[in-house]
């Protein structure tokens, strides 16, 4: 029983200290929601600054402050990308509107054409999987004209751990086209596929 207890003492001392640490490390930060919303706006347009300028260094340096914002506003625990965590929140209710390309670190969903085809692309942000430590962000290529070739049989295609040269200026909607375009090039070999029926 002494010893039990003191596991416990112990357990209890190392929870108390973790919290002391993130207190510290996000006193800057919001506590809440409401505030949460409009700071997290502005470190999109800050991280988009800082991809438009090839400022890696930056652009991963603001990724890793919302992770710790969404870790504060979660009270220090994980799950901050769960379905109701607050990092899926943030991400939600700063999306760029439907149809118009988003900035770098901002989630939306938008139309490209990538040749004669037309691709439906859902962009991933800075709570993306891989975005603390991939530079460029995961993102879905959805076929729109399902009776064309496509760069993939089932009409979908996830382009994950995408790698190049970040470039200045390069936005979020002609990265996204380069690489399904790449992708047509190297990957099939500059031939679209048909899709499968389901």
């Amino acid at each position: 029983m002494t010893q039990l207890g003191f596991a416990d003492l112990l357990t209890a001392a190392a929870e108390d200290n973790a919290r002391h640490q993130l207190d510290k490390a996000t006193s800057h930060l919001p506590g809440t929601m409401g505030e949460a919303v409009p700071f997290y706006r502005g470190m999109i347009d800050q991280h988009h600054a800082a991809m438009m300028a090839c400022d890696i260094e930056q652009a991963m340096a603001i990724r890793e402050e919302a992770h710790r914002l969404a870790e504060k506003l979660n009270g220090g625990r994980t799950g901050i990308i769960a379905p109701h965590g607050p990092g899926t929140a943030l991400a939600r209710h700063t999306a760029a509107r439907e149809g118009v390309p988003p900035l770098w670190g901002q989630e939306g969903s938008f139309t490209v054409t990538v040749g004669l085809m037309r691709v439906r692309i859902e962009m991933r942000g800075m709570f993306g999987i891989g975005a603390t430590f991939c530079l460029f962000p995961h993102f879905a290529a959805h076929a729109i004209d399902r009776d064309q070739p496509f760069l993939s049989e089932t009409g979908y295609r996830s382009f994950m751990g995408v790698t190049g040269d970040l470039i200045p200026g390069l936005t979020p909607e002609a990265f996204a086209i380069e690489a399904c375009a790449h992708h047509v090039r190297k990957g099939l070999k500059g031939r679209l596929v048909p899709i499968k029926p389901v």
